[in-house]
């Protein structure tokens, strides 16, 4: 695949030398918006992790075509944030740790990347809560908080896994809509983890679907035919 951001070269990932997909190869165009589907327990989560380093393969390598030989900038919202909900965080604070990798430990946060946190806040949504307590927002506006944090990291690749999981249908329209417009708009490429179907056909061009250690791959009109979700599935045509 020609322009391709990140390439999986017989890809194998797991945990403690145990691998949960094996044999991965496959490539992801830079900007392109890919959907990784797959049910509970068949290695969605820990194919993300392993794409951002923060666990290594078990087999293979990962390769990133990265601009001009630097690194990337991963963007990451996770399922949950882990901040101590008693800690007092507001809205602004979460979004603004989002600059801290470009700011030399012991130095106060400069006022241009607050301004740049201010403006990431007002893209996703959530300005107008950014001085609430992080803990007492909503799910859905949890979500876009986050979505800002990860947006004022200023990626290439923005990394979400289910970031709608628990937020109420209305939420999640406004989330995935606001996702795939600064997809077109920044042309930032886009892995997201989902469950949701519907959304995948909405908003996604590709799909990763995980599936007794294998990983399929292929464009969302291909992968999401009837046919071809009853081989998935391992149903019979009745």
């Amino acid at each position: 695949m020609t322009n391709a951001i990140i390439t999986f070269e017989n890809l194998g990932i797991g945990y403690q030398g145990r691998p949960l997909l094996s044999d991965i190869s496959l490539s992801i165009t830079r900007g392109s918006f890919t959907a990784i589907l797959g049910a509970n327990g068949s290695g969605k989560s820990t194919m993300l992790k392993t794409v951002l380093g923060l666990i290594p393969p078990v087999a293979g390598r990962i390769a990133l075509a990265a601009d001009r030989g630097e690194s990337f900038v991963f963007g990451y919202v996770p399922q949950t944030s882990n901040l101590d909900p008693l800690f007092p965080f507001t809205g602004f604070d979460v979004a603004l740790m989002g600059a801290y990798g470009r700011v030399k430990p012991g130095r106060l946060v400069p006022h241009a990347e607050r301004t740049f946190t201010h403006e990431c806040l007002e893209a996703a949504g959530a300005q107008g809560f950014a001085r609430e307590r992080f803990a007492e927002l909503s799910g859905g506006q949890k979500q876009r908080v986050l979505i800002a944090r990860a947006l004022v990291t200023r990626p290439d690749i923005l990394v979400l896994d289910e970031p709608t999981s628990g937020v109420d249908a209305a939420a999640t329209r406004a989330v995935l809509e606001f996702i795939s417009r600064i997809h077109r708009e920044k042309e930032i490429t886009v892995l997201l983890v989902t469950h949701d179907l519907p959304i995948v056909r909405n908003h996604a061009q590709q799909v990763i679907w995980l599936h007794q250690g294998r990983a399929l791959y292929g464009p969302v009109a291909e992968m999401l035919m009837p046919d071809r979700l009853m081989s998935i599935f391992e149903m019979e045509v009745r």
